[in-house]
This record gives C-alpha cells, structure tokens and sequence, in this order.
C-alpha cells in the first residue's frame, strides 16, 4: 500500500430517519388502537364480575401511560436537559 492513497473506512450516511414521523405515527394510529383493545377486555372482564382484576388492570395501564409520556417528554426535551447539565 503506498502511503498516498486514502483509504474510506466508512461511507457517510445517505439519509436520515424521520423519528418525529415514526412517533406522530404511533402515537395517532397504534396507541389509540392498543387502548380500545384494553378498554374491550376490560369491559369484558367487569361484566363478568371480575371488578377487582379490572381495577388492577387499569391502574398497571394507567402507570404504563406515565412510564410512555415520561418517555416521549424526554425523547422530546431530552437535548435540552442534556445542554443545562453539560454547559
């Protein structure tokens, strides 16, 4: 090998992923979707008089929601608090 000549490891990227596209997405079509399914079982369940499993469902769901906008908050200011901490 001569000591002129390049060698290209790797190759830029060629485009970039639209990840506000991917959480717009899932947010305005799969969330609403996954909580009417929720919301049938757990109907389903309360007619069958299974009040306190009901109950126990929709507080683990209601907490799985906090964990998933905690997540979108930081996803969506997580720069920001990075750029307070760092600078």
């Amino acid at each position: 090998m001569i000591a002129t000549e390049l060698v290209i490891l790797a190759a830029e990227p060629a485009g970039t992923i639209n990840t506000e596209g991917i959480v717009t997405f899932f947010a305005s079509n799969v969330a609403p979707i996954l909580l009417a399914v929720l919301g049938v079982i757990f109907i389903g369940r309360a007619s069958k008089g299974e009040i306190s499993k009901v109950l126990t469902s929709s507080a683990i769901a209601i907490v799985g929601l906090a964990f998933i906008a905690g997540a979108a908050t930081l996803f969506f200011v997580g720069e920001n608090i990075i750029d307070l901490i760092f600078n």
